[in-house]
């Protein structure tokens, strides 16, 4: 390998990019879109749940309960109802999420020692939401049942009970449970590895498309240093990508960055090249620039936001799916950015999934090479 002429293949590729700024506007332009699209409009957060009630019982107490779920953040107060039907309407139009119904009877058989049941109303239709949604009612009401509890226990004797069990929960590496703080490190590797496989998917097939294959062929130059030569300044372009990624993910969105930055870079670059390689390899089976584009979308991005744990955790797929997502290079890197960027962890506790992303660089640089035939047929 010469590096003059890899250094001629870049140049002629940098060429190209700078002569078409439309292209080079995208690759920068799209992650940043796709980024704020995914950060503000991509939650997992339940907060402000619309809720009715119907209150059969209208005593102080049954208000008492009722103000439990209205000063609280999670619950938002859209009224009462009086009747069945209105209720199933709230539910219906999505007026409200949860209807909470207070029988007749709630103050007296509370003040009797009994158990009055309040039935709980939700709209099942998105499953996540709705379990959400019934242990928040569920933590309401114990917290208030505990409190009528504890205060007829000091009526009756005088003392206040010491509570069995002192639970004191600390959230490490995300404190307040924000979504964002792990939808956007992990948006980061579904984008880059997308951006990384589209922008170099057309490099070779272009050629082929162009006529100037033939030309190249004509020349001494090998393959390795054809498709190095082509992955350079895509390369470059890749980390600018992240440099902006990250940017807007620290103080754009806030999310802390506790780990290395110039080992965040590393591992990125090395996602970015294999990714690349990807590309290219799919460019040089494909020869052709709408074939190549389609089937680096459906290999990269799919993978990477179905099976790399970055919307939904490997440890619940099937059996046979879990071992898939071992070949999928978005799932060590989204581990890694994650660890990087929320647990501040280093190379020591990272170096398996960095080792899995360095052995796919490589690998799919070699069958990209491998694959290039300097023939026509």
């Amino acid at each position: 390998m010469k590096l003059q002429r890899l250094w001629a293949v870049a140049r002629k590729e940098a060429i190209h990019i700078r002569r078409d700024p439309r292209s080079l506007g995208l690759a920068i332009g799209i992650p940043m879109l796709m980024i704020i699209l995914f950060g503000y409009a991509l939650t997992l957060d339940v907060d402000h749940v619309p809720l009715v009630a119907w209150d059969q019982s209208a005593t102080p107490l049954s208000r008492a309960y009722l103000a439990q779920f209205t000063g609280s953040r999670y619950f938002s107060f859209r009224g009462t109802v009086d009747n069945y039907r209105d209720l199933e309407h709230a539910i219906d139009t999505r007026e409200a999420w949860i209807a909470l119904v207070i029988p007749p009877g709630f103050a007296r058989d509370l003040a009797a020692a009994g158990t009055p049941a309040v039935q709980a109303i939700v709209d099942g239709s998105d499953a996540n939401t709705a379990g959400i949604v019934l242990g928040y009612a569920q933590g309401i009401s114990l917290a208030f049942n505990q409190r009528l509890t504890l205060a007829e226990i000091q009526r009756a004797t005088g003392t206040t009970p010491r509570p069995s069990l002192d639970l004191r929960p600390r959230v490490w590496f995300n404190p307040d449970l924000e979504s964002k703080n792990y939808i956007i490190p992990g948006i980061i590797a579904v984008i880059m590895g997308l951006i990384a496989a589209l922008l170099t998917s057309l490099t070779i097939a272009r050629e082929w498309e162009n006529g100037t294959m033939e030309q190249l062929i004509s020349t001494p130059i090998r393959a390795a240093e054809l498709i190095l030569g082509k992955l350079l300044p895509y390369f470059a372009i890749g980390l600018v990508d992240v440099l902006i990624a990250v940017l807007m993910a620290v103080f754009i969105f806030h999310v802390p960055l506790r780990g290395s930055v110039p080992l965040l870079f590393g591992v990125a670059g090395l996602f970015v090249f294999g990714t690349l390689a990807q590309g290219i390899l799919i460019s040089t089976v494909a020869r052709q620039q709408l074939l190549a584009s389609q089937f680096a979308m459906v290999s990269t991005f799919l993978p990477a936001f179905l099976l790399s744990g970055f919307t939904f955790a490997i440890a619940n797929m099937p059996g046979p799916v879990q071992v898939v997502t071992y070949i999928v290079p978005a799932r060590y890197f989204v581990a890694l950015v994650k660890g990087i960027f929320l647990r501040g962890v280093g190379l020591d506790a990272l170096w398996p999934d960095a080792l899995f992303l360095l052995v796919f660089a490589v690998v799919v640089a070699g069958a990209a090479i491998k694959k290039f035939r300097k023939k026509l047929i």
